[in-house]
């Protein structure tokens, strides 16, 4: 068990850049630390970590035994978690991962009003724009549109979510005829950069009709609400969020474009490993996270949360 007593030791010190702020967590000494660390190290036969009074960094074989680490704590507090579900509560570290798009966005799912409804949960929030190894990395959730190809993780469809071509009267009124998705590749479009996706495609449904247009314009931004601001100043087409331009559309300062097409399926999903389906916390906070969604829904109707 001495074991899990440097894995839980060391997994602490990860959180902190320097020997005193640890130390006063974990209500030591920064000696006391430092002699713990150093034995840990002699244990293992490696540097886990460089230090100087000023900063603390991982080696590559402190960031491996990190995440493993991480990973053999989290599947004992499954298993410790698993025995009493009948009284579960949850609690525990909850490591999330999100895309800075989604969660700026979606404003209501805020860490404060999931810390008020889960107390006992220490929630780690990791914003990419990257995909991540939920697995690997040893994350419990993760937030994201579209379901992975990854048949080890689970997914649950928490909404249904619209992307809309939409544009300035100003910029259509003197821009060439709109008769089909074809018909945008002569026109100023404002691309949005996500990820690792070739950001000037555009993949375009109509009932059961698809379609891929490869688009250009000047413009080009990895910031959605910078992409809105440019097109209500008539610089382009967009393609985006119905929840990020319903109000410009209720007030006529955008317009849909060719409104019988719409951007491909881009629904909202919980995705998490086998190993968290049992976690307390893990369904909680996807529970709230729905139930944040559902409202955004019922304000704007922009959502259709799923049951």
């Amino acid at each position: 068990m001495a074991h899990f007593s440097d894995i839980g030791f060391f997994s602490e010190l990860t959180r902190h850049t320097t020997l005193s702020s640890a130390a006063q967590a974990l209500g030591v000494t920064p000696p006391a630390v430092t002699r713990r660390l150093a034995q840990l190290e002699a244990r293992l036969g490696v540097q886990l970590m460089k230090r100087s009074t000023r900063s603390l960094s991982l080696t590559p074989e402190g960031e491996l035994y990190a995440q493993k680490g991480l990973e053999i704590l989290q599947r004992l507090d499954t298993l410790e978690q698993s025995l009493g579900q009948g009284s579960e509560v949850p609690r525990g570290v909850l490591k999330v991962n999100c895309q800075f798009w989604f969660w700026a966005t979606a404003h209501q799912c805020r860490a404060g009003a999931i810390q008020r409804a889960i107390p006992a949960v220490e929630a780690i929030l990791e914003l990419t724009d990257r995909p991540v190894d939920l697995i690997g990395e040893g994350f419990d959730v993760a937030i994201q549109f579209g379901a992975p190809p990854d048949s080890r993780l689970i997914a649950r469809k928490i909404a249904s979510h619209r992307r809309l071509l939409c544009a300035s009267p100003a910029y259509l009124k003197n821009a060439p005829m709109l008769s089909s998705p074809k018909s945008l590749a002569r026109h100023q479009c404002i691309v949005i950069r996500q990820g690792q996706d070739t950001f000037s495609n555009w993949h375009l449904v109509s009932g059961t009709k698809e379609a891929t247009v490869k688009v250009q314009g000047s413009l080009s931004t990895n910031h959605g609400e910078v992409a809105v601001q440019w097109a209500l100043s008539g610089r382009g087409i967009l393609l985006r969020s119905e929840w990020d331009t319903q109000r410009f559309l209720a007030q006529g300062a955008l317009l849909r474009v060719l409104p019988a097409w719409e951007g491909a399926a881009a629904d909202i999903y919980a995705v998490y490993p086998e190993r968290s389906a049992l976690n307390a916390k893990t369904r909680e906070f996807v529970r709230l996270v729905k139930a944040y969604l559902n409202q955004i829904a019922q304000a704007d109707g922009t959502l259709n949360a799923d049951s």
